[in-house]
């Protein structure tokens, strides 16, 4: 049977951590599955609720200090031991529901890569104006320098073969993973899939963290990998 590696990075999370988990290992996807959840310095509290948690599926790993997504994944990445890993977010704004949808191309062969899109049909709280069209912006100019036709880059469900982290070194410690992986997988003529997911998503109140400084990271990124690798 093949594995699934879900790779959580968490970051002052205290009031959704523990129901993302249960979420994550309930999730029906007939296949075994691994929780690798990195905290990323949390300060809140976080910390001593992924300690109680007593399940065999489940790795917890810890950083000293904040350094970023990006620096989380690549600490989950190095722990990873599935055949398919997929990245989920401790917010409760991705639903382990869709695995079974987003793992479909994967398992099925059409696909190395698979991109869980909020913009392709799935059902999504209306929020913010503007961070909307920061994404689809981030996503067109992405579409023009790669000759993509994605519609959401920067979507944290982003499930792909495990053969993938043998050849592809990552190096961004923040949200600029997102671009990273993007330029990185289209670079290379893997095969990408686009799914549709639900989205429910926070308001900056409710603890979102993705400011427009990480827009213009994401913008420089595209360039510079589509220069250089």
């Amino acid at each position: 049977m093949k594995k699934l590696s879900v790779i959580m990075p968490v970051y002052n999370e205290r009031q959704t951590v523990t129901e993302a988990v249960t979420r994550v290992l309930a999730a029906d996807v007939s296949l075994e599955k691994e929780l690798i959840i990195v905290d990323d310095g949390s300060t809140d509290g976080t910390v001593d609720i992924l300690k109680k948690i007593s399940d065999d599926r489940v790795k917890l790993f810890y950083h000293d200090n904040n350094r970023g997504k990006g620096a989380a994944l690549r600490t989950g990445f190095s722990e990873v031991t599935g055949d398919i890993v997929i990245i989920q977010d401790a917010d409760l704004e991705y639903n382990p529901d869709d695995y079974r949808t987003v793992l479909v191309p994967i398992l099925d062969g059409r696909a190395d890569v698979v991109y869980g899109s909020r913009f392709r049909g799935g059902p999504q709280r209306v929020l913010l104006f503007w961070h909307y069209m920061g994404n689809r912006l981030i996503t067109f100019i992405a579409d023009m320098l790669y000759n993509t036709n994605l519609s959401d880059i920067e979507t944290c469900y982003k499930a792909f073969r495990r053969k993938i982290l043998d050849r592809i070194k990552f190096h961004s410690d923040g949200f600029g993973f997102e671009v990273e992986f993007t330029a990185k997988v289209t670079r290379r003529k893997y095969r990408i899939y686009e799914v549709p997911i639900q989205y429910s998503g926070r308001t900056y109140e409710e603890g979102k963290k993705l400011t427009w400084r990480e827009g213009i990271i994401a913008l420089w990124l595209l360039l510079k990998y589509r220069i250089s690798d």
